[in-house]
């Protein structure tokens, strides 16, 4: 059974998300005080964490900060703002996805089963694969050890952006929509924010081009989709 944190402070939603994810099979523990649930989630074994980006006492922000330093599991940010800037500061310091309130259980549900599977998919890859590197002389990517070099001087990704980072390379010019990278990355089609793979998109353009507003490899093609060109 997965266990899932629910780092919460409002007691109504807490509960809400408890029982949704009880009735479905899901193993749940709530903490409403961000120290505490930073606390809890380093010191217990969890396979995913619903965070809220607003905690009185610790940011959620912060809190996902440092639980990325350590854990890779996947993280799932609950937020009541609709402002872009909160999601992308969330996914920018490792949040696996975000969900905004108010949700349907159809949803919320959705999203953990998603990403859970998602991530026992990655972690199987990586236990099995074959050592194998993609070589497009400025980019390297080693699949087994998840490496990432550029110009020959190493980058660090978040899960998602090296998972969606690696898709890309492994289909350099083939052109993809949005809704075709999330059904691809995060495993939702008919549920989700397709917005999220910008985001991501976005931090991928800063890590590897010379002028991120000006990409020359992750190319936008307007009306189409993306595209990755070495």
């Amino acid at each position: 059974m997965d266990k899932v944190l629910i780092i919460e402070d409002d007691k109504a939603i807490a509960k809400i998300e408890q029982d949704f994810l009880t009735i479905n099979g899901y193993e749940t523990k709530v903490v409403m005080n961000g120290h505490l649930g930073l606390e809890e989630a380093l010191s217990n074994s969890y396979d995913l964490i619903l965070l809220d980006l607003m905690l009185p006492d610790m940011d959620g922000v912060e809190i996902c900060k440092q639980l990325r330093e350590k854990l890779s599991i996947p993280i799932l940010m609950v937020t009541a703002k609709v402002e872009d800037a909160d999601k992308i500061m969330g996914l920018g310091v490792g949040a696996d996805d975000y969900i905004t309130k108010p949700f349907s259980a159809m949803e919320l549900v959705a999203r953990v089963k998603a990403n859970l599977a998602q991530y026992a998919r990655a972690s199987q890859q990586n236990t099995s694969v074959v050592s194998e590197v993609l070589d497009y002389g400025k980019f390297k990517l080693n699949t087994k050890t998840r490496r990432v070099f550029v110009d020959n001087i190493e980058v660090e990704f978040k899960n998602r952006e090296y998972e969606l980072l690696l898709f890309l390379m492994s289909n350099p010019e083939i052109v993809f929509t949005r809704e075709a990278l999330y059904e691809k990355i995060w495993g939702l089609d008919a549920i989700g924010d397709s917005r999220t793979v910008a985001v991501h998109l976005s931090r991928l353009r800063e890590k590897i081009e010379k002028d991120p507003a000006n990409p020359q490899h992750i190319q936008t093609v307007w009306g189409a989709g993306y595209r990755f060109r070495p």
